[in-house]
């Protein structure tokens, strides 16, 4: 006796179906899994075998063998609990299987009851790509799979609740697709900021083109403050880059049944104790790591130096590409991470060197070993680094209120507009983010900030990948200013972000 039916398995943030076999022969009773599962897919027997029975059916006493097809791809997690107590079910006879376009999926308690599980999006997403019409999830990822359009998505609660259903007794109802509630505001606000107007100028810019930036300043001084703050300005999202980053988010168990999908762009802080697989992904099945969790929006590391050397460097290619690549002996995963890098650090151990007071207690040795734990070629790859010297008592004093983070959030998206309009069509979403053809096409200097650039260049010692970056930046200020072409007011204030030399006053 042969039964076969649908689930969907993951491959990164791709999902893709999967066909589950059943077959039950005579002979000493037998419960074997193949098609190369992992520890906790084999766990599944016990699993099942408990969850028929609790719920009321007769599990057989025969020899099983289940197979999960294709046979050649490694299989991992509990998502396969609900398909192969069904397969059995069915290949005993106690269930009919509805037709091929029907998938799946779910984890099994030991009474019978359906437990989420994580990456339901992009299997839900895949099921509908290769023809899937119904597909059946734990209730509390039903919310999760009705974003994927086209699909009619049945929640269930427990087995013999979804075997009475496809017996044709009480029918389970089809869960509503998710409608978003009404935006809130974000909070903090970059009102609450005294003075650091500069600093304030250069986040903006950053969040319009998705660039990179470092703030450099004493303790106290509002980095972190102003780092914290700027998920209040960052551009709305639009809807392709909240499937993506919910994705993410989703195969990590992340996401809240109750609103799934992720609107508010990701900001990431993880503590200077991180590890390397930690920050860009890992672990004998590859997950993703705080680079592609941040995916879309923003990565904070508050006192850079204080990472390990190891775990910054594996930052690079990521900056670079926009995607990661994790290869393990089980699987080779790919994760994308196109994320803006923000990060804090002060300028010293002490953290007052340079300080107009004078209490800086560093030896320029001791200044220059700890700001060498920042290796050039990463600092090549910040776009923007900006120096947030203390406030002063009169500010303080004052207590003026900022301007709010709903006012520049404005010009951040009226810029984004402009670049979504000139990147149509490519995978090119922001300034940032240009390719060389594209850099060459959009960022052409006239004469006279031809000349300044040339004059940049060689004073400042810059390689090629500042000068674009420099190029990109540039292109971000004249998209705030609504200008058509990069002036020498708008490259000036770019080459003037790096100027400022890290260890040096």
């Amino acid at each position: 006796m042969i039964s076969r039916l649908n689930t969907m398995g993951l491959n990164g943030i791709e999902g893709y179906r999967i066909a589950v076999e059943c077959f039950i022969t005579n002979g000493l009773p037998y419960f074997e899994i193949v098609g190369l599962p992992d520890a906790s897919v084999k766990e599944a027997r016990e699993r099942v075998r408990a969850a028929v029975k609790t719920s009321g059916f007769k599990f057989p006493p025969s020899r099983i063998t289940v197979n999960l097809a294709p046979a050649n791809t490694k299989k991992s997690g509990t998502v396969y609990d609900l398909p192969i107590l069904l397969g059995i079910l069915a290949a005993f006879g106690q269930v009919q299987l509805p037709d091929e376009t029907h998938a799946f999926l779910g984890e099994l308690s030991l009474e019978g009851k359906l437990r989420p599980v994580p990456g339901v999006l992009p299997m839900a997403i895949a099921a509908t790509k290769c023809g899937i019409k119904t597909l059946y999830v734990p209730m509390q990822n039903a919310r999760e799979a009705t974003l994927a359009e086209g699909l009619t998505v049945i929640p269930v609660f427990s087995v013999a609740q979804l075997i009475a259903h496809l017996r044709g007794g009480p029918r389970i109802e089809p869960q509503p697709v998710w409608v978003r509630a009404e935006q809130t505001h974000f909070a903090p606000d970059f009102k609450d900021v005294m003075g650091q107007e500069n600093a304030k100028r250069a986040l903006e810019i950053a969040a319009a083109g998705g660039h990179n930036i470092l703030m450099v300043g004493p303790p106290g001084s509002g980095k972190s403050m102003l780092a914290k703050r700027l998920p209040s300005i960052l551009p709305d999202m639009t809807r392709a880059e909240e499937l993506e980053v919910t994705q993410i988010h989703s195969i990590m168990g992340l996401v809240d049944p109750e609103n799934p999908l992720v609107t508010v762009r990701p900001f990431r802080s993880p503590h200077h104790t991180v590890t390397p697989p930690g920050l860009v992904g890992g672990g004998s099945v590859p997950r993703p790591g705080e680079v592609s969790l941040a995916h879309r929006g923003v990565l904070f590391l508050d006192e850079l130096p204080e990472f390990r050397k190891d775990t910054m460097e594996v930052m690079r290619q990521p900056l670079e590409d926009g995607a990661v690549t994790i290869t393990r002996a089980s699987a080779t995963e790919t994760y994308p991470c196109q994320f803006m890098l923000v990060c804090a650090m002060n300028p010293c151990r002490c953290g007052w060197h340079g300080d107009p007071s004078g209490r800086c207690t560093c030896s320029e040795q001791s200044v220059q070993s700890y700001v060498s734990r920042i290796s050039g070629p990463l600092l090549d790859r910040i776009d923007i680094i900006i120096e947030v010297p203390a406030v002063s008592f009169e500010e303080l004093r004052e207590r003026r209120e900022g301007e709010p983070s709903a006012a520049i959030r404005e010009r951040v998206n009226a810029a984004r507009a402009i670049q979504h309009r000139r990147f149509a069509g490519s995978d090119t979403h922001s300034n940032a983010r240009m390719r060389p053809d594209q850099l060459h096409r959009i960022c052409v200097l006239d004469d006279g900030c031809a000349a300044l650039m040339e004059e940049a260049f060689d004073a400042l010692g810059l390689t090629a990948r500042s000068y674009d970056r420099i190029l990109k930046v540039a292109r971000t200020i004249a998209d705030l200013d609504g200008a058509e072409q990069i002036s020498v007011a708008h490259l000036a204030e770019a080459i003037q972000y790096r100027t400022y030399k890290i260890g040096r006053q």
